[in-house]
């Protein structure tokens, strides 16, 4: 059975839902701050029941049809001339030039370089981030995020019911899902075919395959590495003891100093895997599977883990009007369909199953856009931590990288 907004289990699971990296290799700075500042909602202890009044901005959106948003790479569907279509219809529709920026890599390292001016009260540059559940978190609880005003956005109530109910976010007054998706084992097919002989990796013990030594990558996003190796350890990645978590961290450490893993990395494995460095990895769904010819990805043989990314306006943007326009056209869900079927992440939006339908019927049944039961039991959310486990947890995986 296909996924539905009203499923259950789904509603279950992204209530508590948590997303991508917390630490990357070289780019550490400001991680003590902000695992201080983490520790409520998806990901977290508590609820987020009100936020710091954001500072007032003047919003030239009238004057400026522009709307400058930070990203993950590979987040929009892009065609064979390296247009991005959707962006592209956005801006005829309305007149608004998108400026996408794909310079959001890991969410700590993002946060830690705009941190300065958000504490200072200045403007980012940025109308629009694309921020996991925990560090959206963050800046809603810093009031580091502008409240979506609705009579811009009517399409806000095509949220799918199963993302309306975050404890960081109750009613979505500051966020709108993005996309959610999977972590799990992804690889090069060439490479590994090359290295190994094998056509895939179905578990955590294929990936420290001797061939594979020096070739390997974990993910910076604390949550999906050490969810992803609690779960091969026969451990839970939603419930479990410090004694766990630290079981994972020697296992991983061990990898780290025999050499089996090159790198902790954040978005960014894929280019080194692009380029050869790097064969396999823990890695994301939609990174891997919307360019299957060359890559491939299983959700592990003991499980994977599931998240989250939500878009969000950061206090003083200059064009958050824009920002909304953006949101509220995504959240047609022939658009959001559109974009599903490139990036192959788990569409929020209600109706964009059955608009799949004309977008692309080979999709309407894809279980990496719209997940079945199966594909759900073979998941995780990652337990949410209090305020000391999260520092705590933070500092034992920043070790890994040598920070």
């Amino acid at each position: 059975m296909n996924r539905t907004p009203e499923d259950p289990r789904i509603a279950h699971l992204v209530r508590l839902m948590s997303r991508r990296r917390v630490l990357q290799l070289g780019g550490l700075a400001g991680v003590g701050a902000v695992a201080a500042a983490c520790g409520s909602g998806i990901g977290g202890s508590t609820a987020s029941t009100s936020a710091t009044p954001a500072p007032t901005n003047t919003d030239i959106s009238d004057k400026e049809k522009i709307m400058n948003w930070s990203t993950w790479i590979d987040y929009i569907d892009v065609d064979k001339a390296g247009h991005r279509p959707t962006l592209d219809r956005f801006h005829r529709e309305t007149g608004i030039l998108v400026n996408y920026n794909e310079d959001y890599n890991d969410n700590n390292e993002f946060y830690a370089k705009v941190r300065t001016q958000l504490e200072n009260g200045q403007p980012i540059g940025r109308d629009l981030i694309t921020a996991t559940d925990w560090m959206a978190n963050i800046w809603i609880r810093k009031g580091y995020a502008q409240r979506i005003d609705l009579a811009n956005v009517p399409n806000h109530a095509n949220i799918g019911e199963t993302w309306m109910n975050v404890a960081f976010d109750p009613t979505r007054a500051f966020t709108m899902p993005w996309m959610s998706g999977f972590a799990g084992l992804g690889w090069n097919k060439k490479l590994l075919l090359k290295a190994t002989g094998k056509t895939e990796i179905k578990t955590l013990d294929d990936l420290w395959d001797p061939r594979l030594k020096g070739r390997v990558t974990i993910l910076s996003e604390m949550r999906d590495t050490i969810g992803v190796t609690l779960m091969a350890m026969g451990k839970r990645a939603d419930k479990f003891t410090d004694a766990d978590f630290q079981a994972a961290i020697d296992l991983l450490q061990k990898k780290v100093d025999d050499g089996t893993i090159r790198q902790v990395t954040g978005n960014d494995y894929k280019t080194a895997m692009a380029a050869g460095e790097v064969i396999a990895a823990i890695a994301w769904s939609g990174d891997m599977l919307n360019d299957t010819n060359t890559y491939g990805f299983n959700i592990p043989e003991s499980g994977g883990t599931l998240w989250t990314d939500n878009m969000l306006i950061p206090v003083l943007a200059a064009h958050k009007k824009n920002a909304e326009a953006w949101m509220n056209f995504y959240y047609q869900p022939d658009v959001a369909a559109t974009v599903a079927a490139y990036v192959q992440y788990i569409s929020p939006v209600k109706g964009a199953q059955d608009a799949m339908k004309k977008i692309d019927p080979t999709q309407v049944n894809n279980p990496a856009i719209f997940p079945d039961q199966k594909t759900l039991a073979s998941v995780q959310v990652f337990m949410p931590l209090t305020d000391v486990q999260q520092a705590s947890y933070s500092q034992k995986f920043a070790k890994l990288s040598g920070a």
